[in-house]
């Protein structure tokens, strides 16, 4: 068994890199040093997200509109589906339209309708400012200048952000693409992470 004290515990965590605490656990013989990164939701296992939902969520299905209020296909349930997707929507071969991929862009929760368009970075996929909830924060900004990332492994983005309590309005300097509510946001000051919320839009 290892022992680890909190306080070199806690140095682990503000030196250590990851590939640092994989040479650790080889040298220390555990047998998951080289274990594959894990990219889902591990507590389900390996399984599709969608059949997983389904153990507890019912179907409700609704229309799939474009972003012109034209119904092109029906849906299972609008928690099936996440800001951005493009494979499982089942829209395709549709008369009179060109034969590009479409991307969900919104939910329409009221009229249980799930809008989508054609193009990968067609202008509304993309948001160039947030709201911000129930943030944890573990250190302050030292100014509203910081950078933040919307999803995994996504490079650092720069933005300002307007603290409000718990809450915050963030102005990004580039457009991100596909905010998702529901998500977090995690925000970074140079090599430290400051904190995070829940991405409202």
């Amino acid at each position: 068994m290892i022992e680890i004290s909190f306080q070199k515990l806690n140095s682990l965590w503000e030196i250590y890199l990851k590939t640092d605490v994989r040479k650790i656990a080889e040298k220390e013989n555990l047998i998951t040093f080289d274990k594959k990164d894990s990219t889902g939701i591990c507590f389900i296992g390996e399984r599709p997200f969608p059949e997983f939902l389904k153990n507890y969520l019912p179907e409700e299905y609704g229309e799939i509109v474009d972003d012109s209020g034209e119904v092109i296909g029906s849906h299972k349930g609008l928690h099936f589906y996440t800001i951005g997707q493009r494979q499982g929507l089942g829209i395709g071969g549709l008369k009179n339209r060109e034969e590009k991929a479409w991307y969900v862009v919104a939910k329409d929760f009221s009229n249980n309708k799930l809008i989508v368009v054609q193009e990968n970075d067609h202008p509304l996929l993309f948001k160039q400012k947030l709201k911000v909830s129930n943030i944890n924060w573990l250190k302050k900004p030292s100014s509203n200048k910081v950078s933040a990332k919307i999803r995994y492994r996504q490079k650092d983005q720069a933005c300002e952000i307007d603290i409000h309590g718990n809450k915050a309005k963030v102005f990004f300097k580039e457009p991100q693409r596909a905010v998702t509510p529901g998500q977090f946001i995690v925000f970074y000051e140079d090599e430290i992470c400051l904190g995070g919320g829940e991405i409202d839009i």
